[in-house]
Parts: C-alpha cells; sequence; structure tokens
C-alpha cells in the first residue's frame, strides 16, 4: 500500500495550493481518508477528512480550515485532493495524506491511523 502526496511549495499569503495523494495497493473507496498537517514543534492534527464511498457523506475540517480548504476524492482514480485557498502563515507544516476502513469522521473529530503518505511540506510567508 502507498500513499504519495504531492503539490506542496512555498507560497505567500492569501494565495493558494491544492495537495494530491495518490493511492495504490487499496480498494480506496472502501476507507475513510483525510489530510493531517504537523507543524515545527506541535502535534500532528486533523485537517480535512472525509468518509468512505457509499456511506452518508461526512466530512470533518480544522476550526482554522473551515471555509478555506475543501477536501475531495476521486476513487475511480484513487486520488485525494485538499484544496487550500486563502493561507495564511500559520498553515505551514507538513501535510500528509491518510487511509482507514474503520476512520472514525463526524463533523467534529476524524481519526484515521492505518495508512499514511510520506508528507508533502506547505510554507506560507507573510
Amino acid at each position: 500500500v502507498q500513499l504519495q502526496a504531492s503539490g506542496g511549495g512555498v507560497v505567500k499569503a492569501g494565495e493558494s495550493l491544492r495537495l494530491s495523494c495518490a493511492v495504490s495497493g487499496i480498494t480506496m473507496s472502501h476507507y475513510g481518508v483525510g489530510w493531517f498537517r504537523q507543524a515545527p514543534g506541535k502535534e500532528r492534527e486533523a485537517v480535512s477528512c472525509i468518509s468512505a464511498s457509499g456511506t452518508i457523506t461526512t466530512t470533518y475540517h480544522v476550526r482554522s480550515a473551515k471555509g478555506r480548504f475543501a477536501i475531495s476524492r476521486d476513487d475511480a482514480r484513487n486520488m485525494i485532493y485538499l484544496q487550500m485557498n486563502n493561507l495564511e502563515p500559520t498553515d505551514t507544516a507538513v501535510y500528509y495524506c491518510a487511509a482507514d476502513t474503520i476512520a472514525v469522521i463526524k463533523s467534529s473529530m476524524c481519526s484515521i491511523d492505518h495508512y499514511w503518505g510520506q508528507g508533502t511540506l506547505v510554507t506560507v510567508s507573510s
């Protein structure tokens, strides 16, 4: 199983980025998926998550990302995306994609802890 995150980079505050995660080795539609991030000196946190296909679609966004970030999935292409708009310096972190068949995803929380990608660095300058 591989999750390959890409799309990170250096941008200025207010700009946008779209992260992509290519998934292989699993039937992605069976998995809840999400994006997490870890900033220097901080704990990893869930950013945006979306439930497995075939279930009632549930998404989670960390409060600081609501209205700015959007998660999407393309099961036919085995891809996960995170569209990040109006980026802020506090969004600077390594972003990881993840997948789990027993993910717990509610509007108030996201718990995914099975398969992880290698991370892509997002740096937002002021």
